[in-house]
C-alpha cells in the first residue's frame, strides 16, 4: 500500500519539479525583493520594510494605474463577451461541414506572435493607415483621423488578443450542452427565445464566467498593447513594472507592485473559485489541448 501510495507523487514529480523552479522560486524571489531598500547610489540593499509599500500608496499616480488597469480590463471583457458569444453560440448550433474550418479561422491567430498582431494594429489605424486611406479616398474625411495611441486603440490590440479565448470557453461550454434540452422545451410550448433564455444561456453561464475570468487576468497582465498602440495616458500596471524594473532598475520597487498586482488577482481567481469554481478553466484548457 505504501509504495502505490508514492506512484502518483513519482509520476508528478517532474512536473511538479518544473513547476516549483520556473513558478514557484521565480515568484518568491520577486516578493523578497519587494521589502529590499533601494539606496541612493542606485543598489539594492538586502532589508526587511514595507517602505516600497508605503511608496506605492503614498502617491495616487501609482493606485490610479492601476484601477485605470481594472477599468480597461472590465472594458473588454464586456466588448469579448458581446462579441465572443454569438460566434461561440454559432459554432453550437451550426451543422455545416465548414465547421471546422470556422473553428481553425478562430484559433488562427494563436499561430502569429502576439508582437506582430499588435504593430499590424499601426497599418491600420495610423494616420496613412488603411482605415484613413481609404475614407479619404472616397473623399469621405479631409484630413486622417486620430485612432491611434489612445484608449480606444489599446482595446482594439486587446480584443484581438483575447477574443479567442472568450470564443472558446463559451463554446466548450454549450457543446456540453445536450441540445434535447432545448427541444424540450420547445416541445413544451417555448418559443426558440425562450428556450435559449431558460435553458441555453443558464446552461452555458460557467463557460461565460471562465472566459471572463481569463480575459481579464490577461489584461491585467499584459503590456504590449499599451505601450505599442497607448498614448501618455493610457499606461497599465504592467507597463509601469516595466519601467521600474528595466528602465530605472528599481527592482524593490518593481517588485513591490508586482507582488501587490500578484495578491489582487489571488483575491479575483479565489472569489471566483468560491463562488463559481474553477474546474470549467481546467475544462476548456484540456478541450483546446
Amino acid at each position: 500500500m505504501k509504495n502505490k501510495s508514492w506512484k502518483p507523487w513519482i509520476l508528478l514529480s517532474p512536473s511538479l519539479t518544473a513547476v516549483f523552479l520556473l513558478l514557484v522560486i521565480p515568484i518568491c524571489f520577486v516578493i523578497v525583493y519587494s521589502f529590499w531598500l533601494r539606496a541612493p547610489s542606485g543598489q539594492d540593499i538586502p532589508a526587511f520594510q514595507f517602505g516600497n509599500y508605503a511608496k506605492f500608496f503614498a502617491d495616487f499616480f501609482y493606485p490610479s494605474i492601476l484601477l485605470n488597469t481594472l477599468r480597461v480590463a472590465l472594458e473588454t471583457v464586456i466588448l469579448c463577451l458581446l462579441m465572443g458569444y454569438i460566434p461561440a453560440y454559432f459554432f453550437y448550433k451550426t451543422e455545416s461541414r465548414f465547421k471546422p474550418f470556422f473553428m481553425i479561422l478562430v484559433m488562427l491567430p494563436f499561430w502569429i506572435s502576439f508582437i506582430i498582431r499588435t504593430l499590424s494594429w499601426i497599418n491600420i489605424l495610423g494616420d496613412s493607415g488603411l482605415i484613413n486611406h481609404l475614407l479619404m479616398k472616397f473623399n469621405i474625411i479631409a484630413s486622417p483621423l486620430a485612432m491611434l495611441y489612445n484608449e480606444g486603440a489599446v482595446i482594439m490590440g486587446l480584443l484581438q488578443y483575447l477574443l479567442p479565448f472568450m470564443i472558446l470557453n463559451i463554446y466548450v461550454s454549450l457543446d456540453g450542452i445536450d441540445k434535447s434540452l432545448t427541444e424540450a422545451a420547445k416541445s413544451l410550448g417555448c418559443t426558440e427565445w425562450q428556450a435559449f433564455k431558460e435553458v441555453t444561456l443558464p446552461l452555458s453561464l460557467p463557460g461565460v464566467s471562465a472566459g471572463c475570468l481569463l480575459v481579464f487576468v490577461l489584461t491585467c497582465g499584459t503590456y504590449l498593447p499599451p505601450m505599442i498602440l497607448g498614448g501618455p495616458g493610457n499606461e497599465m500596471i504592467a507597463n509601469l513594472i516595466f519601467k521600474r524594473i528595466i528602465g530605472t532598475l528599481d527592482w524593490p520597487f518593481g517588485s513591490a507592485i508586482s507582488t501587490i498586482l500578484m495578491l489582487l488577482l489571488m483575491v479575483i481567481v479565489y472569489t471566483y473559485n468560491r463562488y463559481m469554481g474553477i474546474n470549467q478553466i481546467f475544462k476548456t484548457l484540456s478541450n483546446e489541448s
